[in-house]
């Protein structure tokens, strides 16, 4: 069987390296500047959240005719749906990616969860009161509500699925990882959930691209869990 040809990328730069050991991580990994970098992902992430609400709002007002695109106007409410639920996605990753830079301490459970599922909070928000107001509304015609209702039921779910953190880190988990591999090198993939310790892992034989870096990088790329199988060996 031939061996699949492998390429070693630098996570901080893109370039292709050989194995080598990992340098120790630079001042941009300090709570200061992880917070920093963080905090432009969290604006990002608000500035669509915003956009979503917008479009529910919007939304309602084609349902009162507030909004009224003659021959158009189911068009436009489907379309104001798949905004919502574009907007609404695209914040959660904004924020889930700034969890992973800057994650919350879970030192208090509340907190630790409305920062972690600040995405779903937003998913409901944004899809719930939609759905009940199209299910209670005697006013619209059935063909329209036969064809919205389901739309925004999906929408909701999809919304709430792919915004929820199913395996978020704490700032002590951050922290006791970072302290722990400090100055190692370690090994991930583009599509993979764990970092690796060893780059000749059974589970990155099959991976043409691999990034080589600290653990902080992997951490912050969201790679959380250590590879079952390099921590047996």
């Amino acid at each position: 069987m031939a061996v699949k040809e492998r390429k070693f990328v630098k996570a901080n730069s893109g370039d292709t390296v050989k194995t080598v050991k990992a340098a120790e991580p630079k001042a941009s990994y300090t709570k200061e500047a992880r917070h920093e970098r963080a905090t432009g992902k969290r604006i990002a992430a608000i500035i669509f959240w915003v956009l979503a609400i917008a479009c529910e709002v919007c939304f309602f007002l084609t349902l009162n005719k507030t909004i009224f695109v003659k021959n158009y106007q189911l068009y436009v409410q489907i379309g104001l749906l798949v905004l919502d639920l574009i907007f609404v996605i695209v914040g959660s990753q904004f924020w889930k990616r700034a969890n992973d830079v800057d994650p919350a301490s879970d030192q208090n459970s509340l907190k630790f969860f409305l920062q972690n599922q600040m995405g779903l909070i937003v998913s409901i928000l944004a899809f719930v009161p939609i759905v009940i107001v199209l299910l209670t509304n005697k006013d619209l015609d059935k063909k329209t509500k036969k064809i919205l209702v389901p739309v925004a039921a999906v929408a909701l779910i999809l919304a709430g699925a792919l915004s929820i953190d199913w395996n978020p880190i704490s700032e002590e988990e951050y922290n006791a990882t970072a302290q722990a591999l400090q100055g190692e090198q370690v090994y991930y993939t583009p599509f993979g959930k764990s970092y690796h310790l060893d780059p000749d892992c059974r589970a990155l034989k099959n991976s043409s691209n691999i990034y080589v870096g600290t653990i902080e990088e992997a951490l912050e790329a969201g790679r959380h869990d250590p590879c079952d199988f390099c921590v047996e060996q």
